[in-house]
């Protein structure tokens, strides 16, 4: 092994330690592509790999608008309105309160695709709503935060469908269209065992809360509830050949259509100067958070390249195939949870490794698909994720214990959708 290899290796582990202390993504991944290149004597890699990230428009387009859309539903309130529409049933599920709340939580972070703004959303509406209804904290805030496990790999404008269907030559649709299974039966099976969890610990039933009953009259206007979700409705419609005449229908086009609708149906309590201003606010947190991240994996990703080390990898996973699908799943899962993100560890692996997926014996597509799952679902067990922390502070916990709690169901459901992915679709 040569001496820039091995100095390569101890920068990439520094670069797991930042992360996992939680500095700045973007800073930690740009400067360890910067550094790698440099070790390798040629510092134009990792600028050269910028300027191809900044160049992707295919990329960018779909990642900002569905941004911006995001903070349009914001503004207007209509994620609000979605998730005490599905809230207002919860009561009715009996024992199933706890899974019922993981799969609402599920439901709408397939629109608000960030497991951040999901959980501050769902989660200031949800877990003081378990909480009345017996549940205990811990248990409200994990069922929460284990629904943002994954399911906005059902949503074609989300930055990993969109880098992973990029780097497997696919459309997001036809990586939706083949998540989409994976993600239902995952949803089911980490729900139930949080469920089985609850009833062991007792933790389903019996806690008295002393919480704000403010929310509890909330009225909702079933047209603002329906809205969040209209974008996605549109692209399946559109693809699927049931909207004559927009077939080449694009995901930003979608997204511009469903903010239309939104100031539509509320041009009583919002202005288009306003809807136009958030819309743009998103689209530039698009740009300057998601993609930023996306760019300096991108960036890092060219410092591997620079020092030799993706081509070492790619050479050991074409003689033992075995190690791809390791590697692949159990990296990204275990990287998440140590860092608290799953972006950094799928996006950089999926942008490093899944293109060559075909060398090794694999399907790009279905190596994507599961490198996206396992990073998301590794982050969902992490006590550092920002999601955890969210949940926690609603329920007034330690963000371990919502960590112990969603450790058995992600663990189980990355193994059920990487042998989905890999051995049966």
């Amino acid at each position: 092994m040569s001496i820039s290899m091995i100095l390569g290796i101890i920068v990439i582990v520094c670069t797991i330690y930042c992360l996992a202390k939680r500095y700045e993504s973007r800073l930690v991944l740009f400067s360890a592509g910067i550094i790698l290149s440099c070790i390798a004597l040629n510092p134009m890699a990792a600028l050269i790999g910028f300027s191809k990230a900044m160049s992707n428009a295919k990329v960018i387009e779909p990642i900002v608008a569905s941004m911006g859309f995001a903070y349009v539903m914001k503004y207007t309130k209509c994620d609000r309105h979605l998730v005490h529409f599905l809230a207002k049933y919860l009561h009715s599920f009996g024992y199933l309160i706890i899974p019922g709340a993981v799969l609402i939580t599920a439901f709408i972070n397939i629109s608000i695709t960030s497991s951040s703004g999901c959980s501050a959303a769902v989660g200031a509406i949800l877990i003081p709503l378990l909480m009345r209804m017996g549940v205990h904290p811990a248990m409200a805030a994990s069922a929460v935060f284990l629904g943002t496990f994954g399911s906005p790999l059902v949503n074609p404008g989300y930055h990993q469908v969109v880098i992973a269907s990029e780097v497997s030559k696919h459309t997001p649709m036809e990586f939706v269209t083949y998540s989409a299974l994976p993600v239902l039966v995952v949803s089911i099976v980490v729900a139930v065992i949080l469920c089985i969890i609850a009833v062991m610990k007792k933790e389903h039933k019996g806690y008295i809360a002393d919480v704000d009953d403010t929310k509890a009259d909330f009225k909702v206007d079933l047209l603002k509830a329906i809205v969040p979700i209209v974008p996605i409705a549109i692209l399946l419609l559109a693809k699927t050949g049931y909207l004559p005449g927009m077939a080449k229908l694009e995901i930003s086009h979608a997204m511009i259509i469903g903010t239309i609708i939104a100031f539509i149906v509320t041009r009583k309590e919002s202005t288009p100067k306003d809807i136009c201003k958030d819309f743009f606010a998103g689209m530039g947190e698009g740009f300057g958070h998601v993609y930023g991240i996306v760019t300096c994996s991108l960036v890092f990703v060219a410092g591997m390249n620079a020092i030799g080390l993706v081509k070492a990898l790619i050479t050991a996973m074409s003689a033992h195939h075995a190690i791809a699908k390791i590697a692949g799943t159990a990296g990204p899962f275990i990287l998440a949870t140590i860092c608290g993100s799953g972006d950094a560890a799928a996006i950089s692996f999926n942008t490093a490794v899944t293109v060559h997926a075909a060398s090794f014996g694999l399907d790009p597509l279905h190596l994507g698909a599961a490198v996206a799952a396992a990073g998301g679902l590794g982050r969902t067990m992490s006590p550092i994720a920002g999601a955890c922390i969210i949940c926690s502070g609603y329920a007034n916990v330690n963000p371990i214990e919502l960590a112990k709690r969603n450790a058995i169901p992600t663990i189980v459901g990355a193994v059920i959708f990487v042998f989905m992915s890999l051995y049966m679709m």
